[in-house]
């Protein structure tokens, strides 16, 4: 029997029948995801709770229930930023048979590929960290912290490919946050493009050939 539409006639082959909506993601999930997009699109400071609340399809108040203030949904939304970063850096070096230098050189070339990306605009934490420069706000701690572990990270990985000291790891640190930089400011067809020949560079005067 043919399908017939709301007037009473038959309904078109083109014309999809209507289906009732999908179920909504919990409120929680989507003021976070809403949150983690707008912060990272149009800055921390200039996205207030209304416009997160509207966004998601909450209320303010929802969103009080599930995050106690606006600047735990800041740190929140970093913690889960940085757990992507490290997800990241693990799937990078885990293709490099645990060689060091091998890691060191495959850190810079994903580097590169994900900073040209179109939708990247700089490194979110170090964005963050820029914006809410006060030293006792909760997501200033998650970003200086998350600098202090890549920092260390880079330490030992130079270390381990033989690096005497840590000028190797410092240069490479210096390298990444001024590429983010030159990737908000100048673009994906500026500098940002020689960061792995750059980091390859700093490598070899280091290490040797």
């Amino acid at each position: 029997m043919a399908e017939r539409n709301s007037s009473g006639g038959k309904m078109d082959a083109m014309e999809a029948p209507v289906c009732a909506p999908l179920s909504k993601r919990p409120a929680r999930d989507r003021i976070f995801e809403t949150a983690r997009e707008l912060f990272y699109q149009h800055g921390i400071r200039a996205v207030g709770v209304e416009a997160i609340a509207h966004e998601a399809d909450a209320t303010k108040m929802t969103l009080y229930r599930n995050f106690p203030s606006k600047d735990e949904l800041v740190a929140e939304v970093l913690r889960e930023q940085e757990r992507d970063y490290w997800i990241w850096w693990d799937e990078v070096t885990g293709c490099t048979c645990g060689d060091p230098r091998v890691q060191l050189e495959a850190i810079f070339d994903a580097f590169e590929t994900k900073a040209c990306n179109a939708d990247v605009h700089g490194c979110p934490l170090s964005n963050a960290a820029l914006e809410l420069h006060e030293a006792d706000h909760p997501a200033q701690k998650v970003s200086v912290a998350y600098k202090q572990r890549l920092h260390a990270r880079l330490v030992d990985l130079c270390k381990q490919a033989g690096a005497p000291d840590e000028d190797l790891a410092d240069s490479l640190m210096l390298l990444m946050e001024g590429s983010y930089t030159a990737r908000v400011t100048l673009g994906p067809n500026g500098p940002v493009r020689a960061v792995a020949r750059a980091g390859r560079a700093l490598i070899k005067a280091h290490l040797g050939a």
